[in-house]
Formats: C-alpha cells, sequence, structure tokens
C-alpha cells in the first residue's frame, strides 16, 4: 500500500510538448500573411492600422511593396505569436478580435468585424494555421 501511495508523490515528467501546439513560419508566411494584407470591402487592410500604433504592430510595407521579406516575416511572425494560444483558435485574439460577436468573437474591434462567422475561409485558414494543420 505504501509503494502505491509513494508512486502517487512522486514527480512525473511533464508530458513531451505536442506538435500540434507548434506554430509553423512556413505555413504563416504562405497564409497568414496575404489575408494580413488583404483588403477586404469596407475595411482596410490590417497591415494599415497594424503597422502604426497599436499592440499588434506588423512591420510596415515601403510604397509599392505588396509583400514583406523574409526578415520582415520573421518580425510578424514574432509578433503574431503573442496574439495567437496554439491549438486553441477560439481564445487567440488574432482569429476573435475581427470576428463577429455573435460569431464568438469580442465585442469591438476598432478596425470592424471582417468574419461574420467561423465558416468564413480566412478565418478558417488562420484557424487551421493555429491548429498546426498544413
Amino acid at each position: 500500500m505504501w509503494l502505491i501511495f509513494f508512486f502517487l508523490l512522486w514527480p512525473q515528467a511533464a508530458p513531451a510538448p505536442s506538435a500540434r501546439g507548434a506554430l509553423d513560419f512556413a505555413t504563416f508566411k504562405t497564409t497568414v500573411e496575404p489575408l494580413l494584407i488583404e483588403k477586404r470591402p469596407g475595411h482596410a487592410r490590417c497591415v494599415t492600422c497594424h503597422s502604426t500604433g497599436t499592440a499588434f504592430r506588423l512591420q510596415p510595407l515601403a510604397k509599392g511593396q505588396t509583400a514583406w521579406d523574409d526578415e520582415q516575416s520573421q518580425k510578424n511572425f514574432e509578433m503574431v505569436k503573442r496574439f495567437v494560444l496554439p491549438g486553441v483558435p477560439a481564445k487567440s485574439r488574432l482569429l476573435i478580435m475581427p470576428l463577429a460577436h455573435e460569431a464568438g468573437g469580442t465585442e469591438f474591434h476598432p478596425g470592424g468585424k471582417h468574419w461574420e462567422s467561423q465558416s468564413d475561409a480566412e478565418w478558417k485558414a488562420l484557424a487551421n494555421w493555429v491548429n498546426g494543420v498544413k
């Protein structure tokens, strides 16, 4: 009996982090970043507001620049990771700030609500990245 009690008190090794917990840079660059530049009717591009004056600060694009270079993308990746809870899209600010409140988003996003539901193709693409789906 005491052996079972001793075993229960013995510190156990923490489980290894799952592959699902890792955010993939290549997928970020090919799938997420283009959405941050995308022009949506009635809304400014994400990069327009989020390259100055916000806590979520993307690298600014120079006039005429249509995509980020590798160094800028790496900086964007490091920034965006702060607003994502790997494996949990519904608790990741990147996904819930611009999502309609009725669909599980926050009540307010200064840039408006870009997605009406979690079925939106862009929202699902971001959710897949957060979930580690390539």
